[in-house]
């Protein structure tokens, strides 16, 4: 059966023959199923007041140690967030009650951020409903072909520089 991106490439075969746009078929399908992906992502995030870079925050705390602490350096290399996005984000969840910032018993210098008990209770909420989505999302496909697929995917995002520790 026939797609939206099979005719877009049909379309290029016929008005361009002379162009491989066969990436279009990779390239095509992984961004309209980022663009499916997130809408899902942001209503289940919305059930629990939360927004994708929230949820990720709160969810690298809680996974991270036993104390659900680490500095924003740290949690900025272990999350979704990127190095500007961090310190308003905090400021943002530590408003709402969901973590707290406290000098760093280490280094003076330094802040930690941890979890609170509301943060905790939000993200052991949250998470299930998370997980139930992207088990919806990937129903369609048996576990050898998510496998498959997260291995390619690896492959890909490793060869275009994405392998960065976390």
């Amino acid at each position: 059966m026939a797609d939206h991106v099979d005719r877009i490439l049909e379309q290029w075969h016929i008005q361009r023959p002379d162009i491989d746009a066969s990436p279009m078929a990779v390239i095509g399908r992984l961004s309209r199923l980022s663009l499916l992906v997130d809408g899902e992502l942001r209503r289940t995030f919305a059930l629990h007041d939360l927004d994708r870079p929230s949820f990720d925050v709160l969810a690298t705390l809680r996974r991270s140690n036993s104390e659900h602490s680490l500095t924003p350096a740290e949690l900025m290399r272990s999350s979704m967030v990127t190095s500007g996005a961090i310190t308003q984000r905090l400021d943002r969840l530590e408003a709402r009650g969901l973590v707290s910032r406290a000098p760093s018993p280490t280094d003076g210098r330094g802040v930690v951020v941890t979890l609170t008990e509301a943060g905790l209770a939000l993200i052991d909420k949250a998470l299930p409903d998370h997980v139930a989505t992207e088990h919806r999302l990937l129903a369609a496909l048996s576990t050898e072909e998510r496998d498959a697929l997260a291995g390619t995917l690896r492959t890909l995002l490793e060869s275009l520089g994405d392998n960065r520790p976390t």
